[in-house]
């Protein structure tokens, strides 16, 4: 097999799927890790040039890495239950699945919540800079963006480990169980968690340690959830 042959495309959408995923991930953890305490301290001043200046080039590599690690992401499933045939109610398909619409959710909340909120925060910081009145309601709008953020840092702890999981934490399900109760308990929890993100408030997500304890709970209790009722 060579690099530039037809077997070798499943090698390069995992390779681009690899990177672009870091950069990604990356660029959500240092919001959440870094910026978001940053910028709780920071003056007015400060804030206005980050988000001027800083802003705009992050969530450029951001919104992009969340888009190609999406399209790559599904081309490898795709090929997998396509090409090779492996059938959706599979043990490998149920975990990548459940790893894959999770992400689904987090590339949804960056290109339809986070990144229009913050092209407006751009746009009021670019235009007060210039003396001109301020945007009504940006407040608001960074405080959506602030929800939606951390719900896909909570996403990303069960996102990764089900991704990863699928072929080096294998669990044999049952031919004789439905999956339909697994993928209700599934549609529950995520879809709670993500009108929260589209309506909700910030709550217990406003601390970080938060997060990541739910983060934790969520992705066991998915993983308890697929062994008993589908293992």
């Amino acid at each position: 097999m060579t690099l530039f042959s037809g077997a070798a495309a499943e090698f390069w959408l995992r390779w681009f799927h690899t990177f672009f995923g870091i950069l990604w991930i990356g660029h959500l953890y240092y919001f959440n890790f870094s910026q978001m305490a940053f910028m709780g301290e920071a003056d007015a001043a400060t804030k206005s040039v980050v988000f001027q200046k800083l802003t705009p080039r992050t969530m450029f590599w951001f919104r992009y890495g969340a888009l190609v690690t999406f399209l790559t992401g599904w081309g490898m499933i795709g090929h997998k239950m396509g090409a090779l045939g492996i059938p959706v109610t599979s043990s490998w398909s149920t975990i990548i699945l459940t790893g894959g619409l999770l992400g689904t959710l987090m590339f949804l909340n960056v290109w339809l919540i986070i990144w229009p909120n913050n092209r407006v925060i751009i746009e009021n910081a670019e235009r007060t800079a210039r003396g001109e009145p301020a945007i009504p309601g940006v407040a608001d709008l960074a405080a959506r963006a602030a929800i939606a953020s951390r719900t896909n840092t909570l996403f990303s702890l069960p996102m990764l480990f089900f991704m990863t999981a699928a072929s080096h934490l294998p669990l044999t399900l049952s031919p004789e169980k439905s999956l339909i109760p697994y993928w209700c308990v599934f549609g529950i929890l995520a879809g709670a968690l993500e009108l929260n993100a589209v309506k909700g408030k910030m709550g217990p997500l406003q601390k970080l340690k938060h997060v990541i304890h739910f983060g934790v709970v969520l992705t066991l209790v998915l993983y308890m959830a697929m062994h008993l009722l589908a293992g």
